[in-house]
């Protein structure tokens, strides 16, 4: 059995990292770990996005000396004018290696997006916009954005499988397979 640690207390991060788990048929125990990403709440761009989801997998893994640790780091990007999500993970391993997958790119209504420009965050933006509470810890923007097309934990899911692909087909990277 592998321990993975989350880098998270938030329910759809953990969620989305045992679904994924569980898919892949992994014996694994999942375990949430409060740490800090070393980013802004909000972060902006893609290279901070992907700073906090790394630090976050490294911290978690050593947190509890983990087999793998977990980084999931939501933030925003600003291109030519308009802003739209952006979702990055990350695997830490215990050799080392850290590998990342994303990104969930997505246009923000321009009221939300005026919101997070005046530093509130996309979650409590999207509270605000929608008259609604918990947006983070539940369906999250893409959610609401897609009408339950896609909620968060599913987003958090492809990237999470995205950023373990060089772990599930190892010998394409030139390795053995991993258990």
């Amino acid at each position: 059995m592998i321990l993975v640690a989350v880098g998270s207390a938030n329910p759809v991060k953990v969620a989305s990292v045992t679904n994924v788990v569980r898919h892949h048929d992994v014996a694994a125990e999942v375990r949430s770990v409060a740490v800090a990403s070393g980013v802004p709440d909000q972060p902006w761009g893609d290279a901070e996005t992907i700073r906090g989801a790394r630090q976050r997998a490294v911290a978690a893994r050593d947190a509890i000396n983990a087999d793998l640790g977990i980084g999931l780091e939501g933030g925003v990007v600003d291109a030519d004018g308009e802003l739209r999500t952006c979702a990055w993970a990350a695997v830490a391993t215990r050799d080392g290696r850290v590998f990342v997958g994303g990104s969930l790119s997505m246009a923000l209504p321009p009221a939300v997006a005026a919101h997070v420009r005046n530093g509130v965050e996309l979650g409590h933006a999207m509270d605000r916009v929608c008259a609604t509470t918990g947006t983070k810890h539940g369906a999250g923007a893409v959610g609401i954005l897609t009408r339950g097309l896609v909620d968060r934990q599913q987003a958090y899911e492809i990237i999470t499988a995205y950023a373990l692909a060089p772990l599930l087909s190892a010998p394409l990277w030139g390795e053995s397979e991993a258990s």
